[in-house]
């Protein structure tokens, strides 16, 4: 698997959101290079796990799909002797 990256636009806004649960709920400063940091960490350590389940649900959500097609299939099916 690849590393986990984002923009500098989706980096912005989670440590924007990281250093505001901070704030909000442990009543803690982070600054921005120590939640930049953080969020590293959880990417290289955690994103992996999130990444797969990921791509378990979209499989999921395939295997549905095709299921539904098969069944849509089977419903146009002309009956012979």
């Amino acid at each position: 698997m690849s590393k986990i990256e984002f923009s500098n636009q989706q980096k912005e806004v989670i440590v924007t959101k990281i250093q505001r649960y901070f704030e909000q709920e442990l009543d803690q400063d982070i600054g921005q290079f120590d939640a930049e940091f953080l969020l590293d960490f959880f990417s290289d350590q955690v994103g992996a796990y999130y990444y797969n389940q990921g791509l378990q649900d979209a499989q999921a959500v395939i295997q549905g799909s095709l299921l539904n097609i098969s069944e849509a299939i089977d419903g146009i099916e002309k009956q012979t002797d």
